[in-house]
């Protein structure tokens, strides 16, 4: 009698151990919570940090400039494609703010327009490269092997290409304008996407709760969608915000160089490009677009390294 008893007791005490282990809804709740707590350290670390702060608010005031010149146009002070040979070259003044370039036109309206490009450029551009590398490094980290092998070798030797110059070479077999230039710069940062996803897994997948869903019968999506990307997402997102900044430079260097957006369209790097022969006699040409790009690149930097403060536990402030 006493034995049964306890036998029964047993039983009751073990199964909701076991339960917890087996019900899908009990794994979910943490992860949840997880997500919530995650862009409340994001937003914490940008609170807390002045510069980042500013630097988000800018970054928002460029958006906002972005949409505002693209379905108003007609707000800007002057067309920023319109050629006026009469006003060639003046200098700053209260009529034109920051100038005029060698065809007349209005270098503070062509600034403004520029901001759609480089910013669209930027986020695409990202957009592709992280798509796209998550997934590759999902499956060379998870599967491992021989698909492992053979993935990681392919980003060694883009990797082994300074990006800028592999950036050209594709530009040079696309062709130019804003649509290859964000293929062109999405797919040379793809590699490093990849390789951070594959660390992250490689070290997240032998958990524990990676077991158990694997035992409950998940599949390899199943666990790579639910269990770990949502553990590499910090990293994702902290490279994705400093990423942006990368992708905008690349932007300007390649409309430096002639193989980005082409005239009469207005982009910073494309705008520095022709105004490098009048250096000494206009240098406004060169300086308010050189502006424009140092404070949008320091901007999305101050903000990934606020981000990277507020998911980072050593740096975290309590």
């Amino acid at each position: 009698m006493v034995a049964s008893k306890l036998t029964a007791a047993t039983q009751l005490t073990a199964a909701p151990a076991i339960d917890d282990v087996t019900m899908p809804p009990a794994a979910k709740r943490p992860r949840k919570e997880k997500r919530e707590s995650l862009w409340k350290d994001v937003w914490a670390g940008i609170s807390s940090n002045k510069a980042s702060l500013v630097s988000l608010i800018f970054i928002a005031l460029l958006a906002l400039i972005a949409l505002v010149t693209y379905f108003f146009p007609q707000i800007l002070p002057y067309d920023p494609t319109t050629q006026n040979l009469s006003e060639a070259i003046q200098a700053p003044s209260m009529k034109h703010w920051c100038g005029t370039d060698q065809q007349g036109r209005d270098i503070f309206s062509r600034i403004l327009t520029g901001t759609q490009i480089s910013l669209t450029v930027g986020f695409l551009a990202v957009a592709i490269s992280l798509v796209i590398g998550v997934l590759l490094g999902s499956i060379a980290g998870y599967r491992g092997g021989t698909t492992d092998i053979i993935i990681m070798r392919v980003m060694d030797m883009m990797l082994a290409i300074p990006s800028i110059l592999l950036a050209i070479a594709i530009m040079a077999a696309l062709g130019k304008g804003v649509e290859k230039a964000v293929i062109a710069i999405g797919l040379v940062a793809i590699p490093e996407y990849a390789r951070i996803v594959r660390s992250e897994i490689l070290s997240i997948k032998e958990n524990d709760y990676v077991a158990a869903a694997r035992i409950v019968g998940d599949s390899s999506f199943q666990i790579i969608v639910r269990h770990i990307l949502p553990n590499v997402l910090p990293s994702i997102i902290v490279r994705a915000t400093l990423g942006i900044s990368i992708a905008i430079l690349d932007v300007a260097a390649l409309g430096f160089l002639g193989l980005g957006v082409q005239p009469p369209l207005a982009e910073w790097g494309d705008m520095l490009g022709r105004g490098r022969a009048d250096i000494f006699r206009a240098p406004w040409l060169m300086t308010f677009p050189g502006l424009a790009i140092m404070l949008t690149v320091l901007a999305f930097n101050l903000l990934g390294n606020g981000i990277r403060d507020g998911l980072d536990p050593k740096t975290r402030k309590r």
